[in-house]
């Protein structure tokens, strides 16, 4: 008797990586269930056995990119000495990972799920959700700023995070098209370059 199902060989997390990569390039409403099977090596049965649904699965390889290669954007900024160092961490960083060879380009978190559609809103909740933590995490950095005597008391943290979270969503944008490592650092240099105006202007 044939055996049915997930096969005696089947590699979880080798199977996750290479859907998070199928994710990755193509979105969640951009990648059929053909194209899951082909890269993960296995058929639908097995994969939902091991993941459930196609959303299911997007959700642990989103995770998985988060702690993975996204992660490397932003724990990048945990050592770096001051506010400023660590948002031109992550900008840096981000023109980095959003073109290393071998790797789709751009970011999935960003890019994953844009369009509205009627299976995916659940998608597009939880990728919304994970934008706005990482808003949250450079506001707490700038708060850090604030503390340590950077940055001065009453500067309205919570627009420039947004301020420098829409332009690295814009370098991933701009990767996605084709946009060279040398481009994008260029962004994060003029971006940087705007820091003393916009804490002198949003500071009450």
């Amino acid at each position: 008797m044939v055996e049915r199902g997930r096969p005696r060989s089947f590699d979880r997390a080798a199977a996750l990586r290479r859907a998070m990569e199928v994710f990755w390039a193509k979105g969640y409403d951009g990648t059929s269930m053909a194209d899951l099977t082909a890269a993960m090596g296995v058929n639908s049965p097995s994969i939902y056995a091991a993941f459930g649904c196609k959303e299911q699965l997007f959700g642990e390889a989103v995770a998985l990119y988060a702690a993975t290669e996204g992660g490397r954007i932003w724990s990048s900024m945990v050592t770096a000495p001051t506010a400023r160092a660590a948002i031109e961490t992550m900008l840096r960083t981000s023109a980095e990972e959003f073109t290393r060879a071998g790797k789709p380009r751009g970011c999935l978190i960003a890019l994953g799920a844009i369009h509205t559609d009627q299976g995916n809103e659940v998608v597009r909740r939880d990728l919304r959700q994970k934008r706005a933590q990482n808003i949250e995490q450079l506001s707490r950095r700038l708060e850090r700023g604030i503390a340590d005597g950077e940055l001065p008391k009453g500067l309205d943290r919570r627009a420039i995070a947004t301020f420098y979270a829409t332009v690295q969503h814009g370098m991933s944008i701009q990767a996605r098209d084709g946009a060279s490592r040398k481009s994008l650092l260029a962004v994060a240099d003029c971006a940087m370059a705007a820091w003393d105006g916009l804490i002198s202007s949003r500071a009450a």
